[in-house]
């Protein structure tokens, strides 16, 4: 098994991962803010017990049998479930994005990729430490 291949790194990849994932919705949102008719989609919140199921090594593979049956653009986005967002509000374009909301879910969803990959660089640092290597 190698260094990156601990539970600790691969679920912090998973998360870096989701959070690249969500910019990328949030980013769409934002785009189409005016948009008429356009609905925003988010991810389902991340969770560490559903994504690895208690860091199971086991591995499941998926074979092609007709390449239509994959899309692209469905609900799973990147591995991750997206999901249609519950407007509450609708803008006079007739869709459902604020862009005040999105914009606060892009800044926490930044800091939380900013925290996630510093645990991810601390982790790395304390294995160089316990190993004798130079931090």
């Amino acid at each position: 098994m190698g260094l990156l291949d601990m539970p600790v790194f691969s679920a912090l990849t998973d998360k870096m991962r989701w959070h690249q994932t969500r910019q990328s919705l949030l980013a769409e949102n934002v785009a189409n803010a005016e948009t008429p008719g356009y609905t925003g989609r988010d991810l389902a919140q991340y969770d560490f017990a559903r994504r690895h199921g208690a860091f199971s090594t086991a591995s499941v593979t998926t074979s092609v049998t007709q390449p239509l049956h994959f899309s692209a653009g469905g609900a799973g986005v990147g591995g991750f479930d997206a999901q249609r967002m519950a407007n509450f509000e609708i803008t006079p374009e007739g869709n459902g994005v604020t862009l005040e909301d999105e914009m606060m879910k892009v800044t926490t969803n930044l800091m939380e990729y900013q925290a996630a990959t510093t645990l991810y660089q601390k982790s790395i640092k304390i294995i160089r430490t316990a190993l004798g290597k130079q931090a």
